[in-house]
């Protein structure tokens, strides 16, 4: 299925990225991978390093006559965001990608298809690997974790590149240079709860949300989308008062990351509610239907018979924490005062998990303010606090700042002009980009991210947009070729 890309071109980026296609890396489990780039280094005879944490790190001299030329370093994470449709059998930790043309789009079929950021580490090895460009001394530097902790750019040790210039391949948008990000903190809430025997004469369902678009927690927070958890915590909450519903287990969400596209909870009633609950689920059906009609056309909420559980979560801690969730914050909180457009803090209920006694639950909360990001911390913590659960935050990561004075920004606006016919738009980014972590190891770096246009990433309709891949690479190519020489 993968080898109709190869007819694609840029032909040297498309080989790579069929490679990727074919090696499991889902974040945290970057192991064969890791191993496929180190291999793949020492088969060109380069100089080639895997660090402690799995980061891979290839040196490439300089072609001959820029020698003089300020280092630059490619950058690109191995890992991959593992989404797929609900029912679809494919294991991230054993199976290929199964990618497909539709158009002008690559998408996968039924899952994510890694192009965040399989696309940039694809071009980095395209020119490790070539015979025939021209560039400075470069280093591919292939990080580890990226999606679900930047646990590579974390754990990066300094004195182990020689590079002055970062060139960041994770941005999705071609045309657009990013010269900085939003930070990130995640909020981790845990709370144990008393359990009580469901009685005989209940009865149980499965209610379920299902065919929501998710997406990725920064870069489509401001799109709008349904958040699986906010919706069936708004049902819970009214069905729990009207019709006296039991939780006996919750399930929404898997990756702290991605807006959570299904949730799963087995719920009880009494007998002489139940037929009132179903109506009650296709009552709230019909109004998630319409309020999002627009942005999530496929969206199901329904209900099911299924097996008496013998336990149910006890009445005070359902209360508590549905409350709890109902006024956690979610989404867009404030928009960017100096660039506009750009959303400046938001966060996205992720995870939530309620089961045998114990209730777990995850938010990444995002800006380009810390200060903000703190109070947004605040709020989160006194939601969930007055509930009577224990509220911690870790995996914070700093933003990376602006600056206009960027010589290689400079450069690159001078190369896209002559090359494309126009100035490229110089932006900023409400996502994670490794380089506000990697420019603290390497505070010297000047900095600065790019891409092919990529949609949906973290959802199965995550899809790399094949004549910007071509633009991509031209521009990658040629601005190599106009790297400062060293002062």
């Amino acid at each position: 299925m993968n080898e109709e890309i190869l007819n694609l071109q840029p032909a040297a980026v498309w080989a790579q990225f069929r490679e990727l296609l074919g090696i499991p890396r889902p974040s945290g489990k970057e192991g064969k991978v890791t191993e496929f780039v180190r291999a793949f280094g020492e088969s060109l005879g380069l100089h080639t390093i895997v660090d402690e944490v799995g980061n891979v790190i290839i040196r490439k001299p300089a072609t001959p006559g820029m020698e003089n030329r300020m280092g630059v370093v490619l950058q690109g994470h191995l890992d991959m965001v593992p989404q797929k449709n609900s029912g679809i059998p494919h294991q991230f930790d054993t199976d290929p990608i199964r990618a497909r043309i539709d158009g002008e789009w690559v998408k996968a079929t039924d899952t994510t298809l890694g192009a965040d950021n399989g696309m940039g580490v694809a071009a980095a090895m395209a020119v490790l690997a070539s015979g025939s460009l021209r560039h400075g001394p470069v280093e591919g530097l292939f990080t580890v974790d990226e999606e679900s902790g930047m646990t590579g750019a974390f754990n990066l040790k300094p004195g182990l590149l020689e590079g002055d210039i970062l060139m960041n391949l994770d941005s999705e948008d071609e045309g657009e240079l990013y010269v900085g990000c939003a930070g990130g903190t995640n909020a981790n809430i845990a709370m144990a709860y008393g359990q009580e025997a469901v009685p005989a004469d209940y009865q149980a369902f499965n209610l379920i949300i299902k065919g929501l678009k998710g997406g990725h927690s920064g870069l489509d927070i401001h799109l709008g989308r349904g958040n699986a958890n906010k919706l069936v915590f708004r049902y819970l909450k009214h069905a729990a008062r009207e019709h006296g519903l039991r939780i006996a287990s919750y399930e929404g969400g898997n990756l702290r990351n991605a807006i959570p596209r299904e949730a799963f909870a087995l719920v009880v009633v009494a007998a002489a509610q139940a037929e009132a609950l179903q109506k009650c689920v296709e009552k709230f059906a019909s109004v998630y239907q319409s309020e999002l009609s627009v942005t999530e056309p496929e969206l199901y909420f329904g209900i099911e018979p299924a097996a008496r559980p013998e336990y149910m979560m006890e009445a005070t801690a359902q209360k508590a924490i549905t409350h709890a969730i109902i006024a956690c914050p979610n989404g867009v909180i404030r928009m960017s005062d100096t660039m506009p457009g750009l959303v400046e803090t938001s966060t996205n209920l992720s995870i939530v998990k309620i089961s045998d006694g114990k209730v777990a639950i995850q938010c990444l909360m995002r800006s380009s303010v810390d200060s903000a990001r703190e109070d947004l911390g605040e709020m989160i913590h006194s939601a969930f606090s007055l509930a009577g659960a224990d509220v911690t935050f870790d995996g914070s990561y700093p933003g990376w700042k602006p600056n206009p004075a960027s010589p290689i920004l400079n450069v690159m606006k001078e190369v896209y002009g002559k090359h494309f016919g126009r100035v490229p738009e110089i932006k900023a980014i409400h996502a994670g980009l490794e380089c506000g972590l990697l420019g603290g190891v390497y505070p010297h770096w000047d900095m600065i991210s790019f891409g092919p246009t990529i949609r949906y990433p973290h959802s199965p309709d995550e899809k790399v947009h094949i004549p910007s891949v071509a633009k991509f690479w031209d521009f990658l190519v040629k601005t190599l070729e106009n790297i400062p020489e060293k002062k």
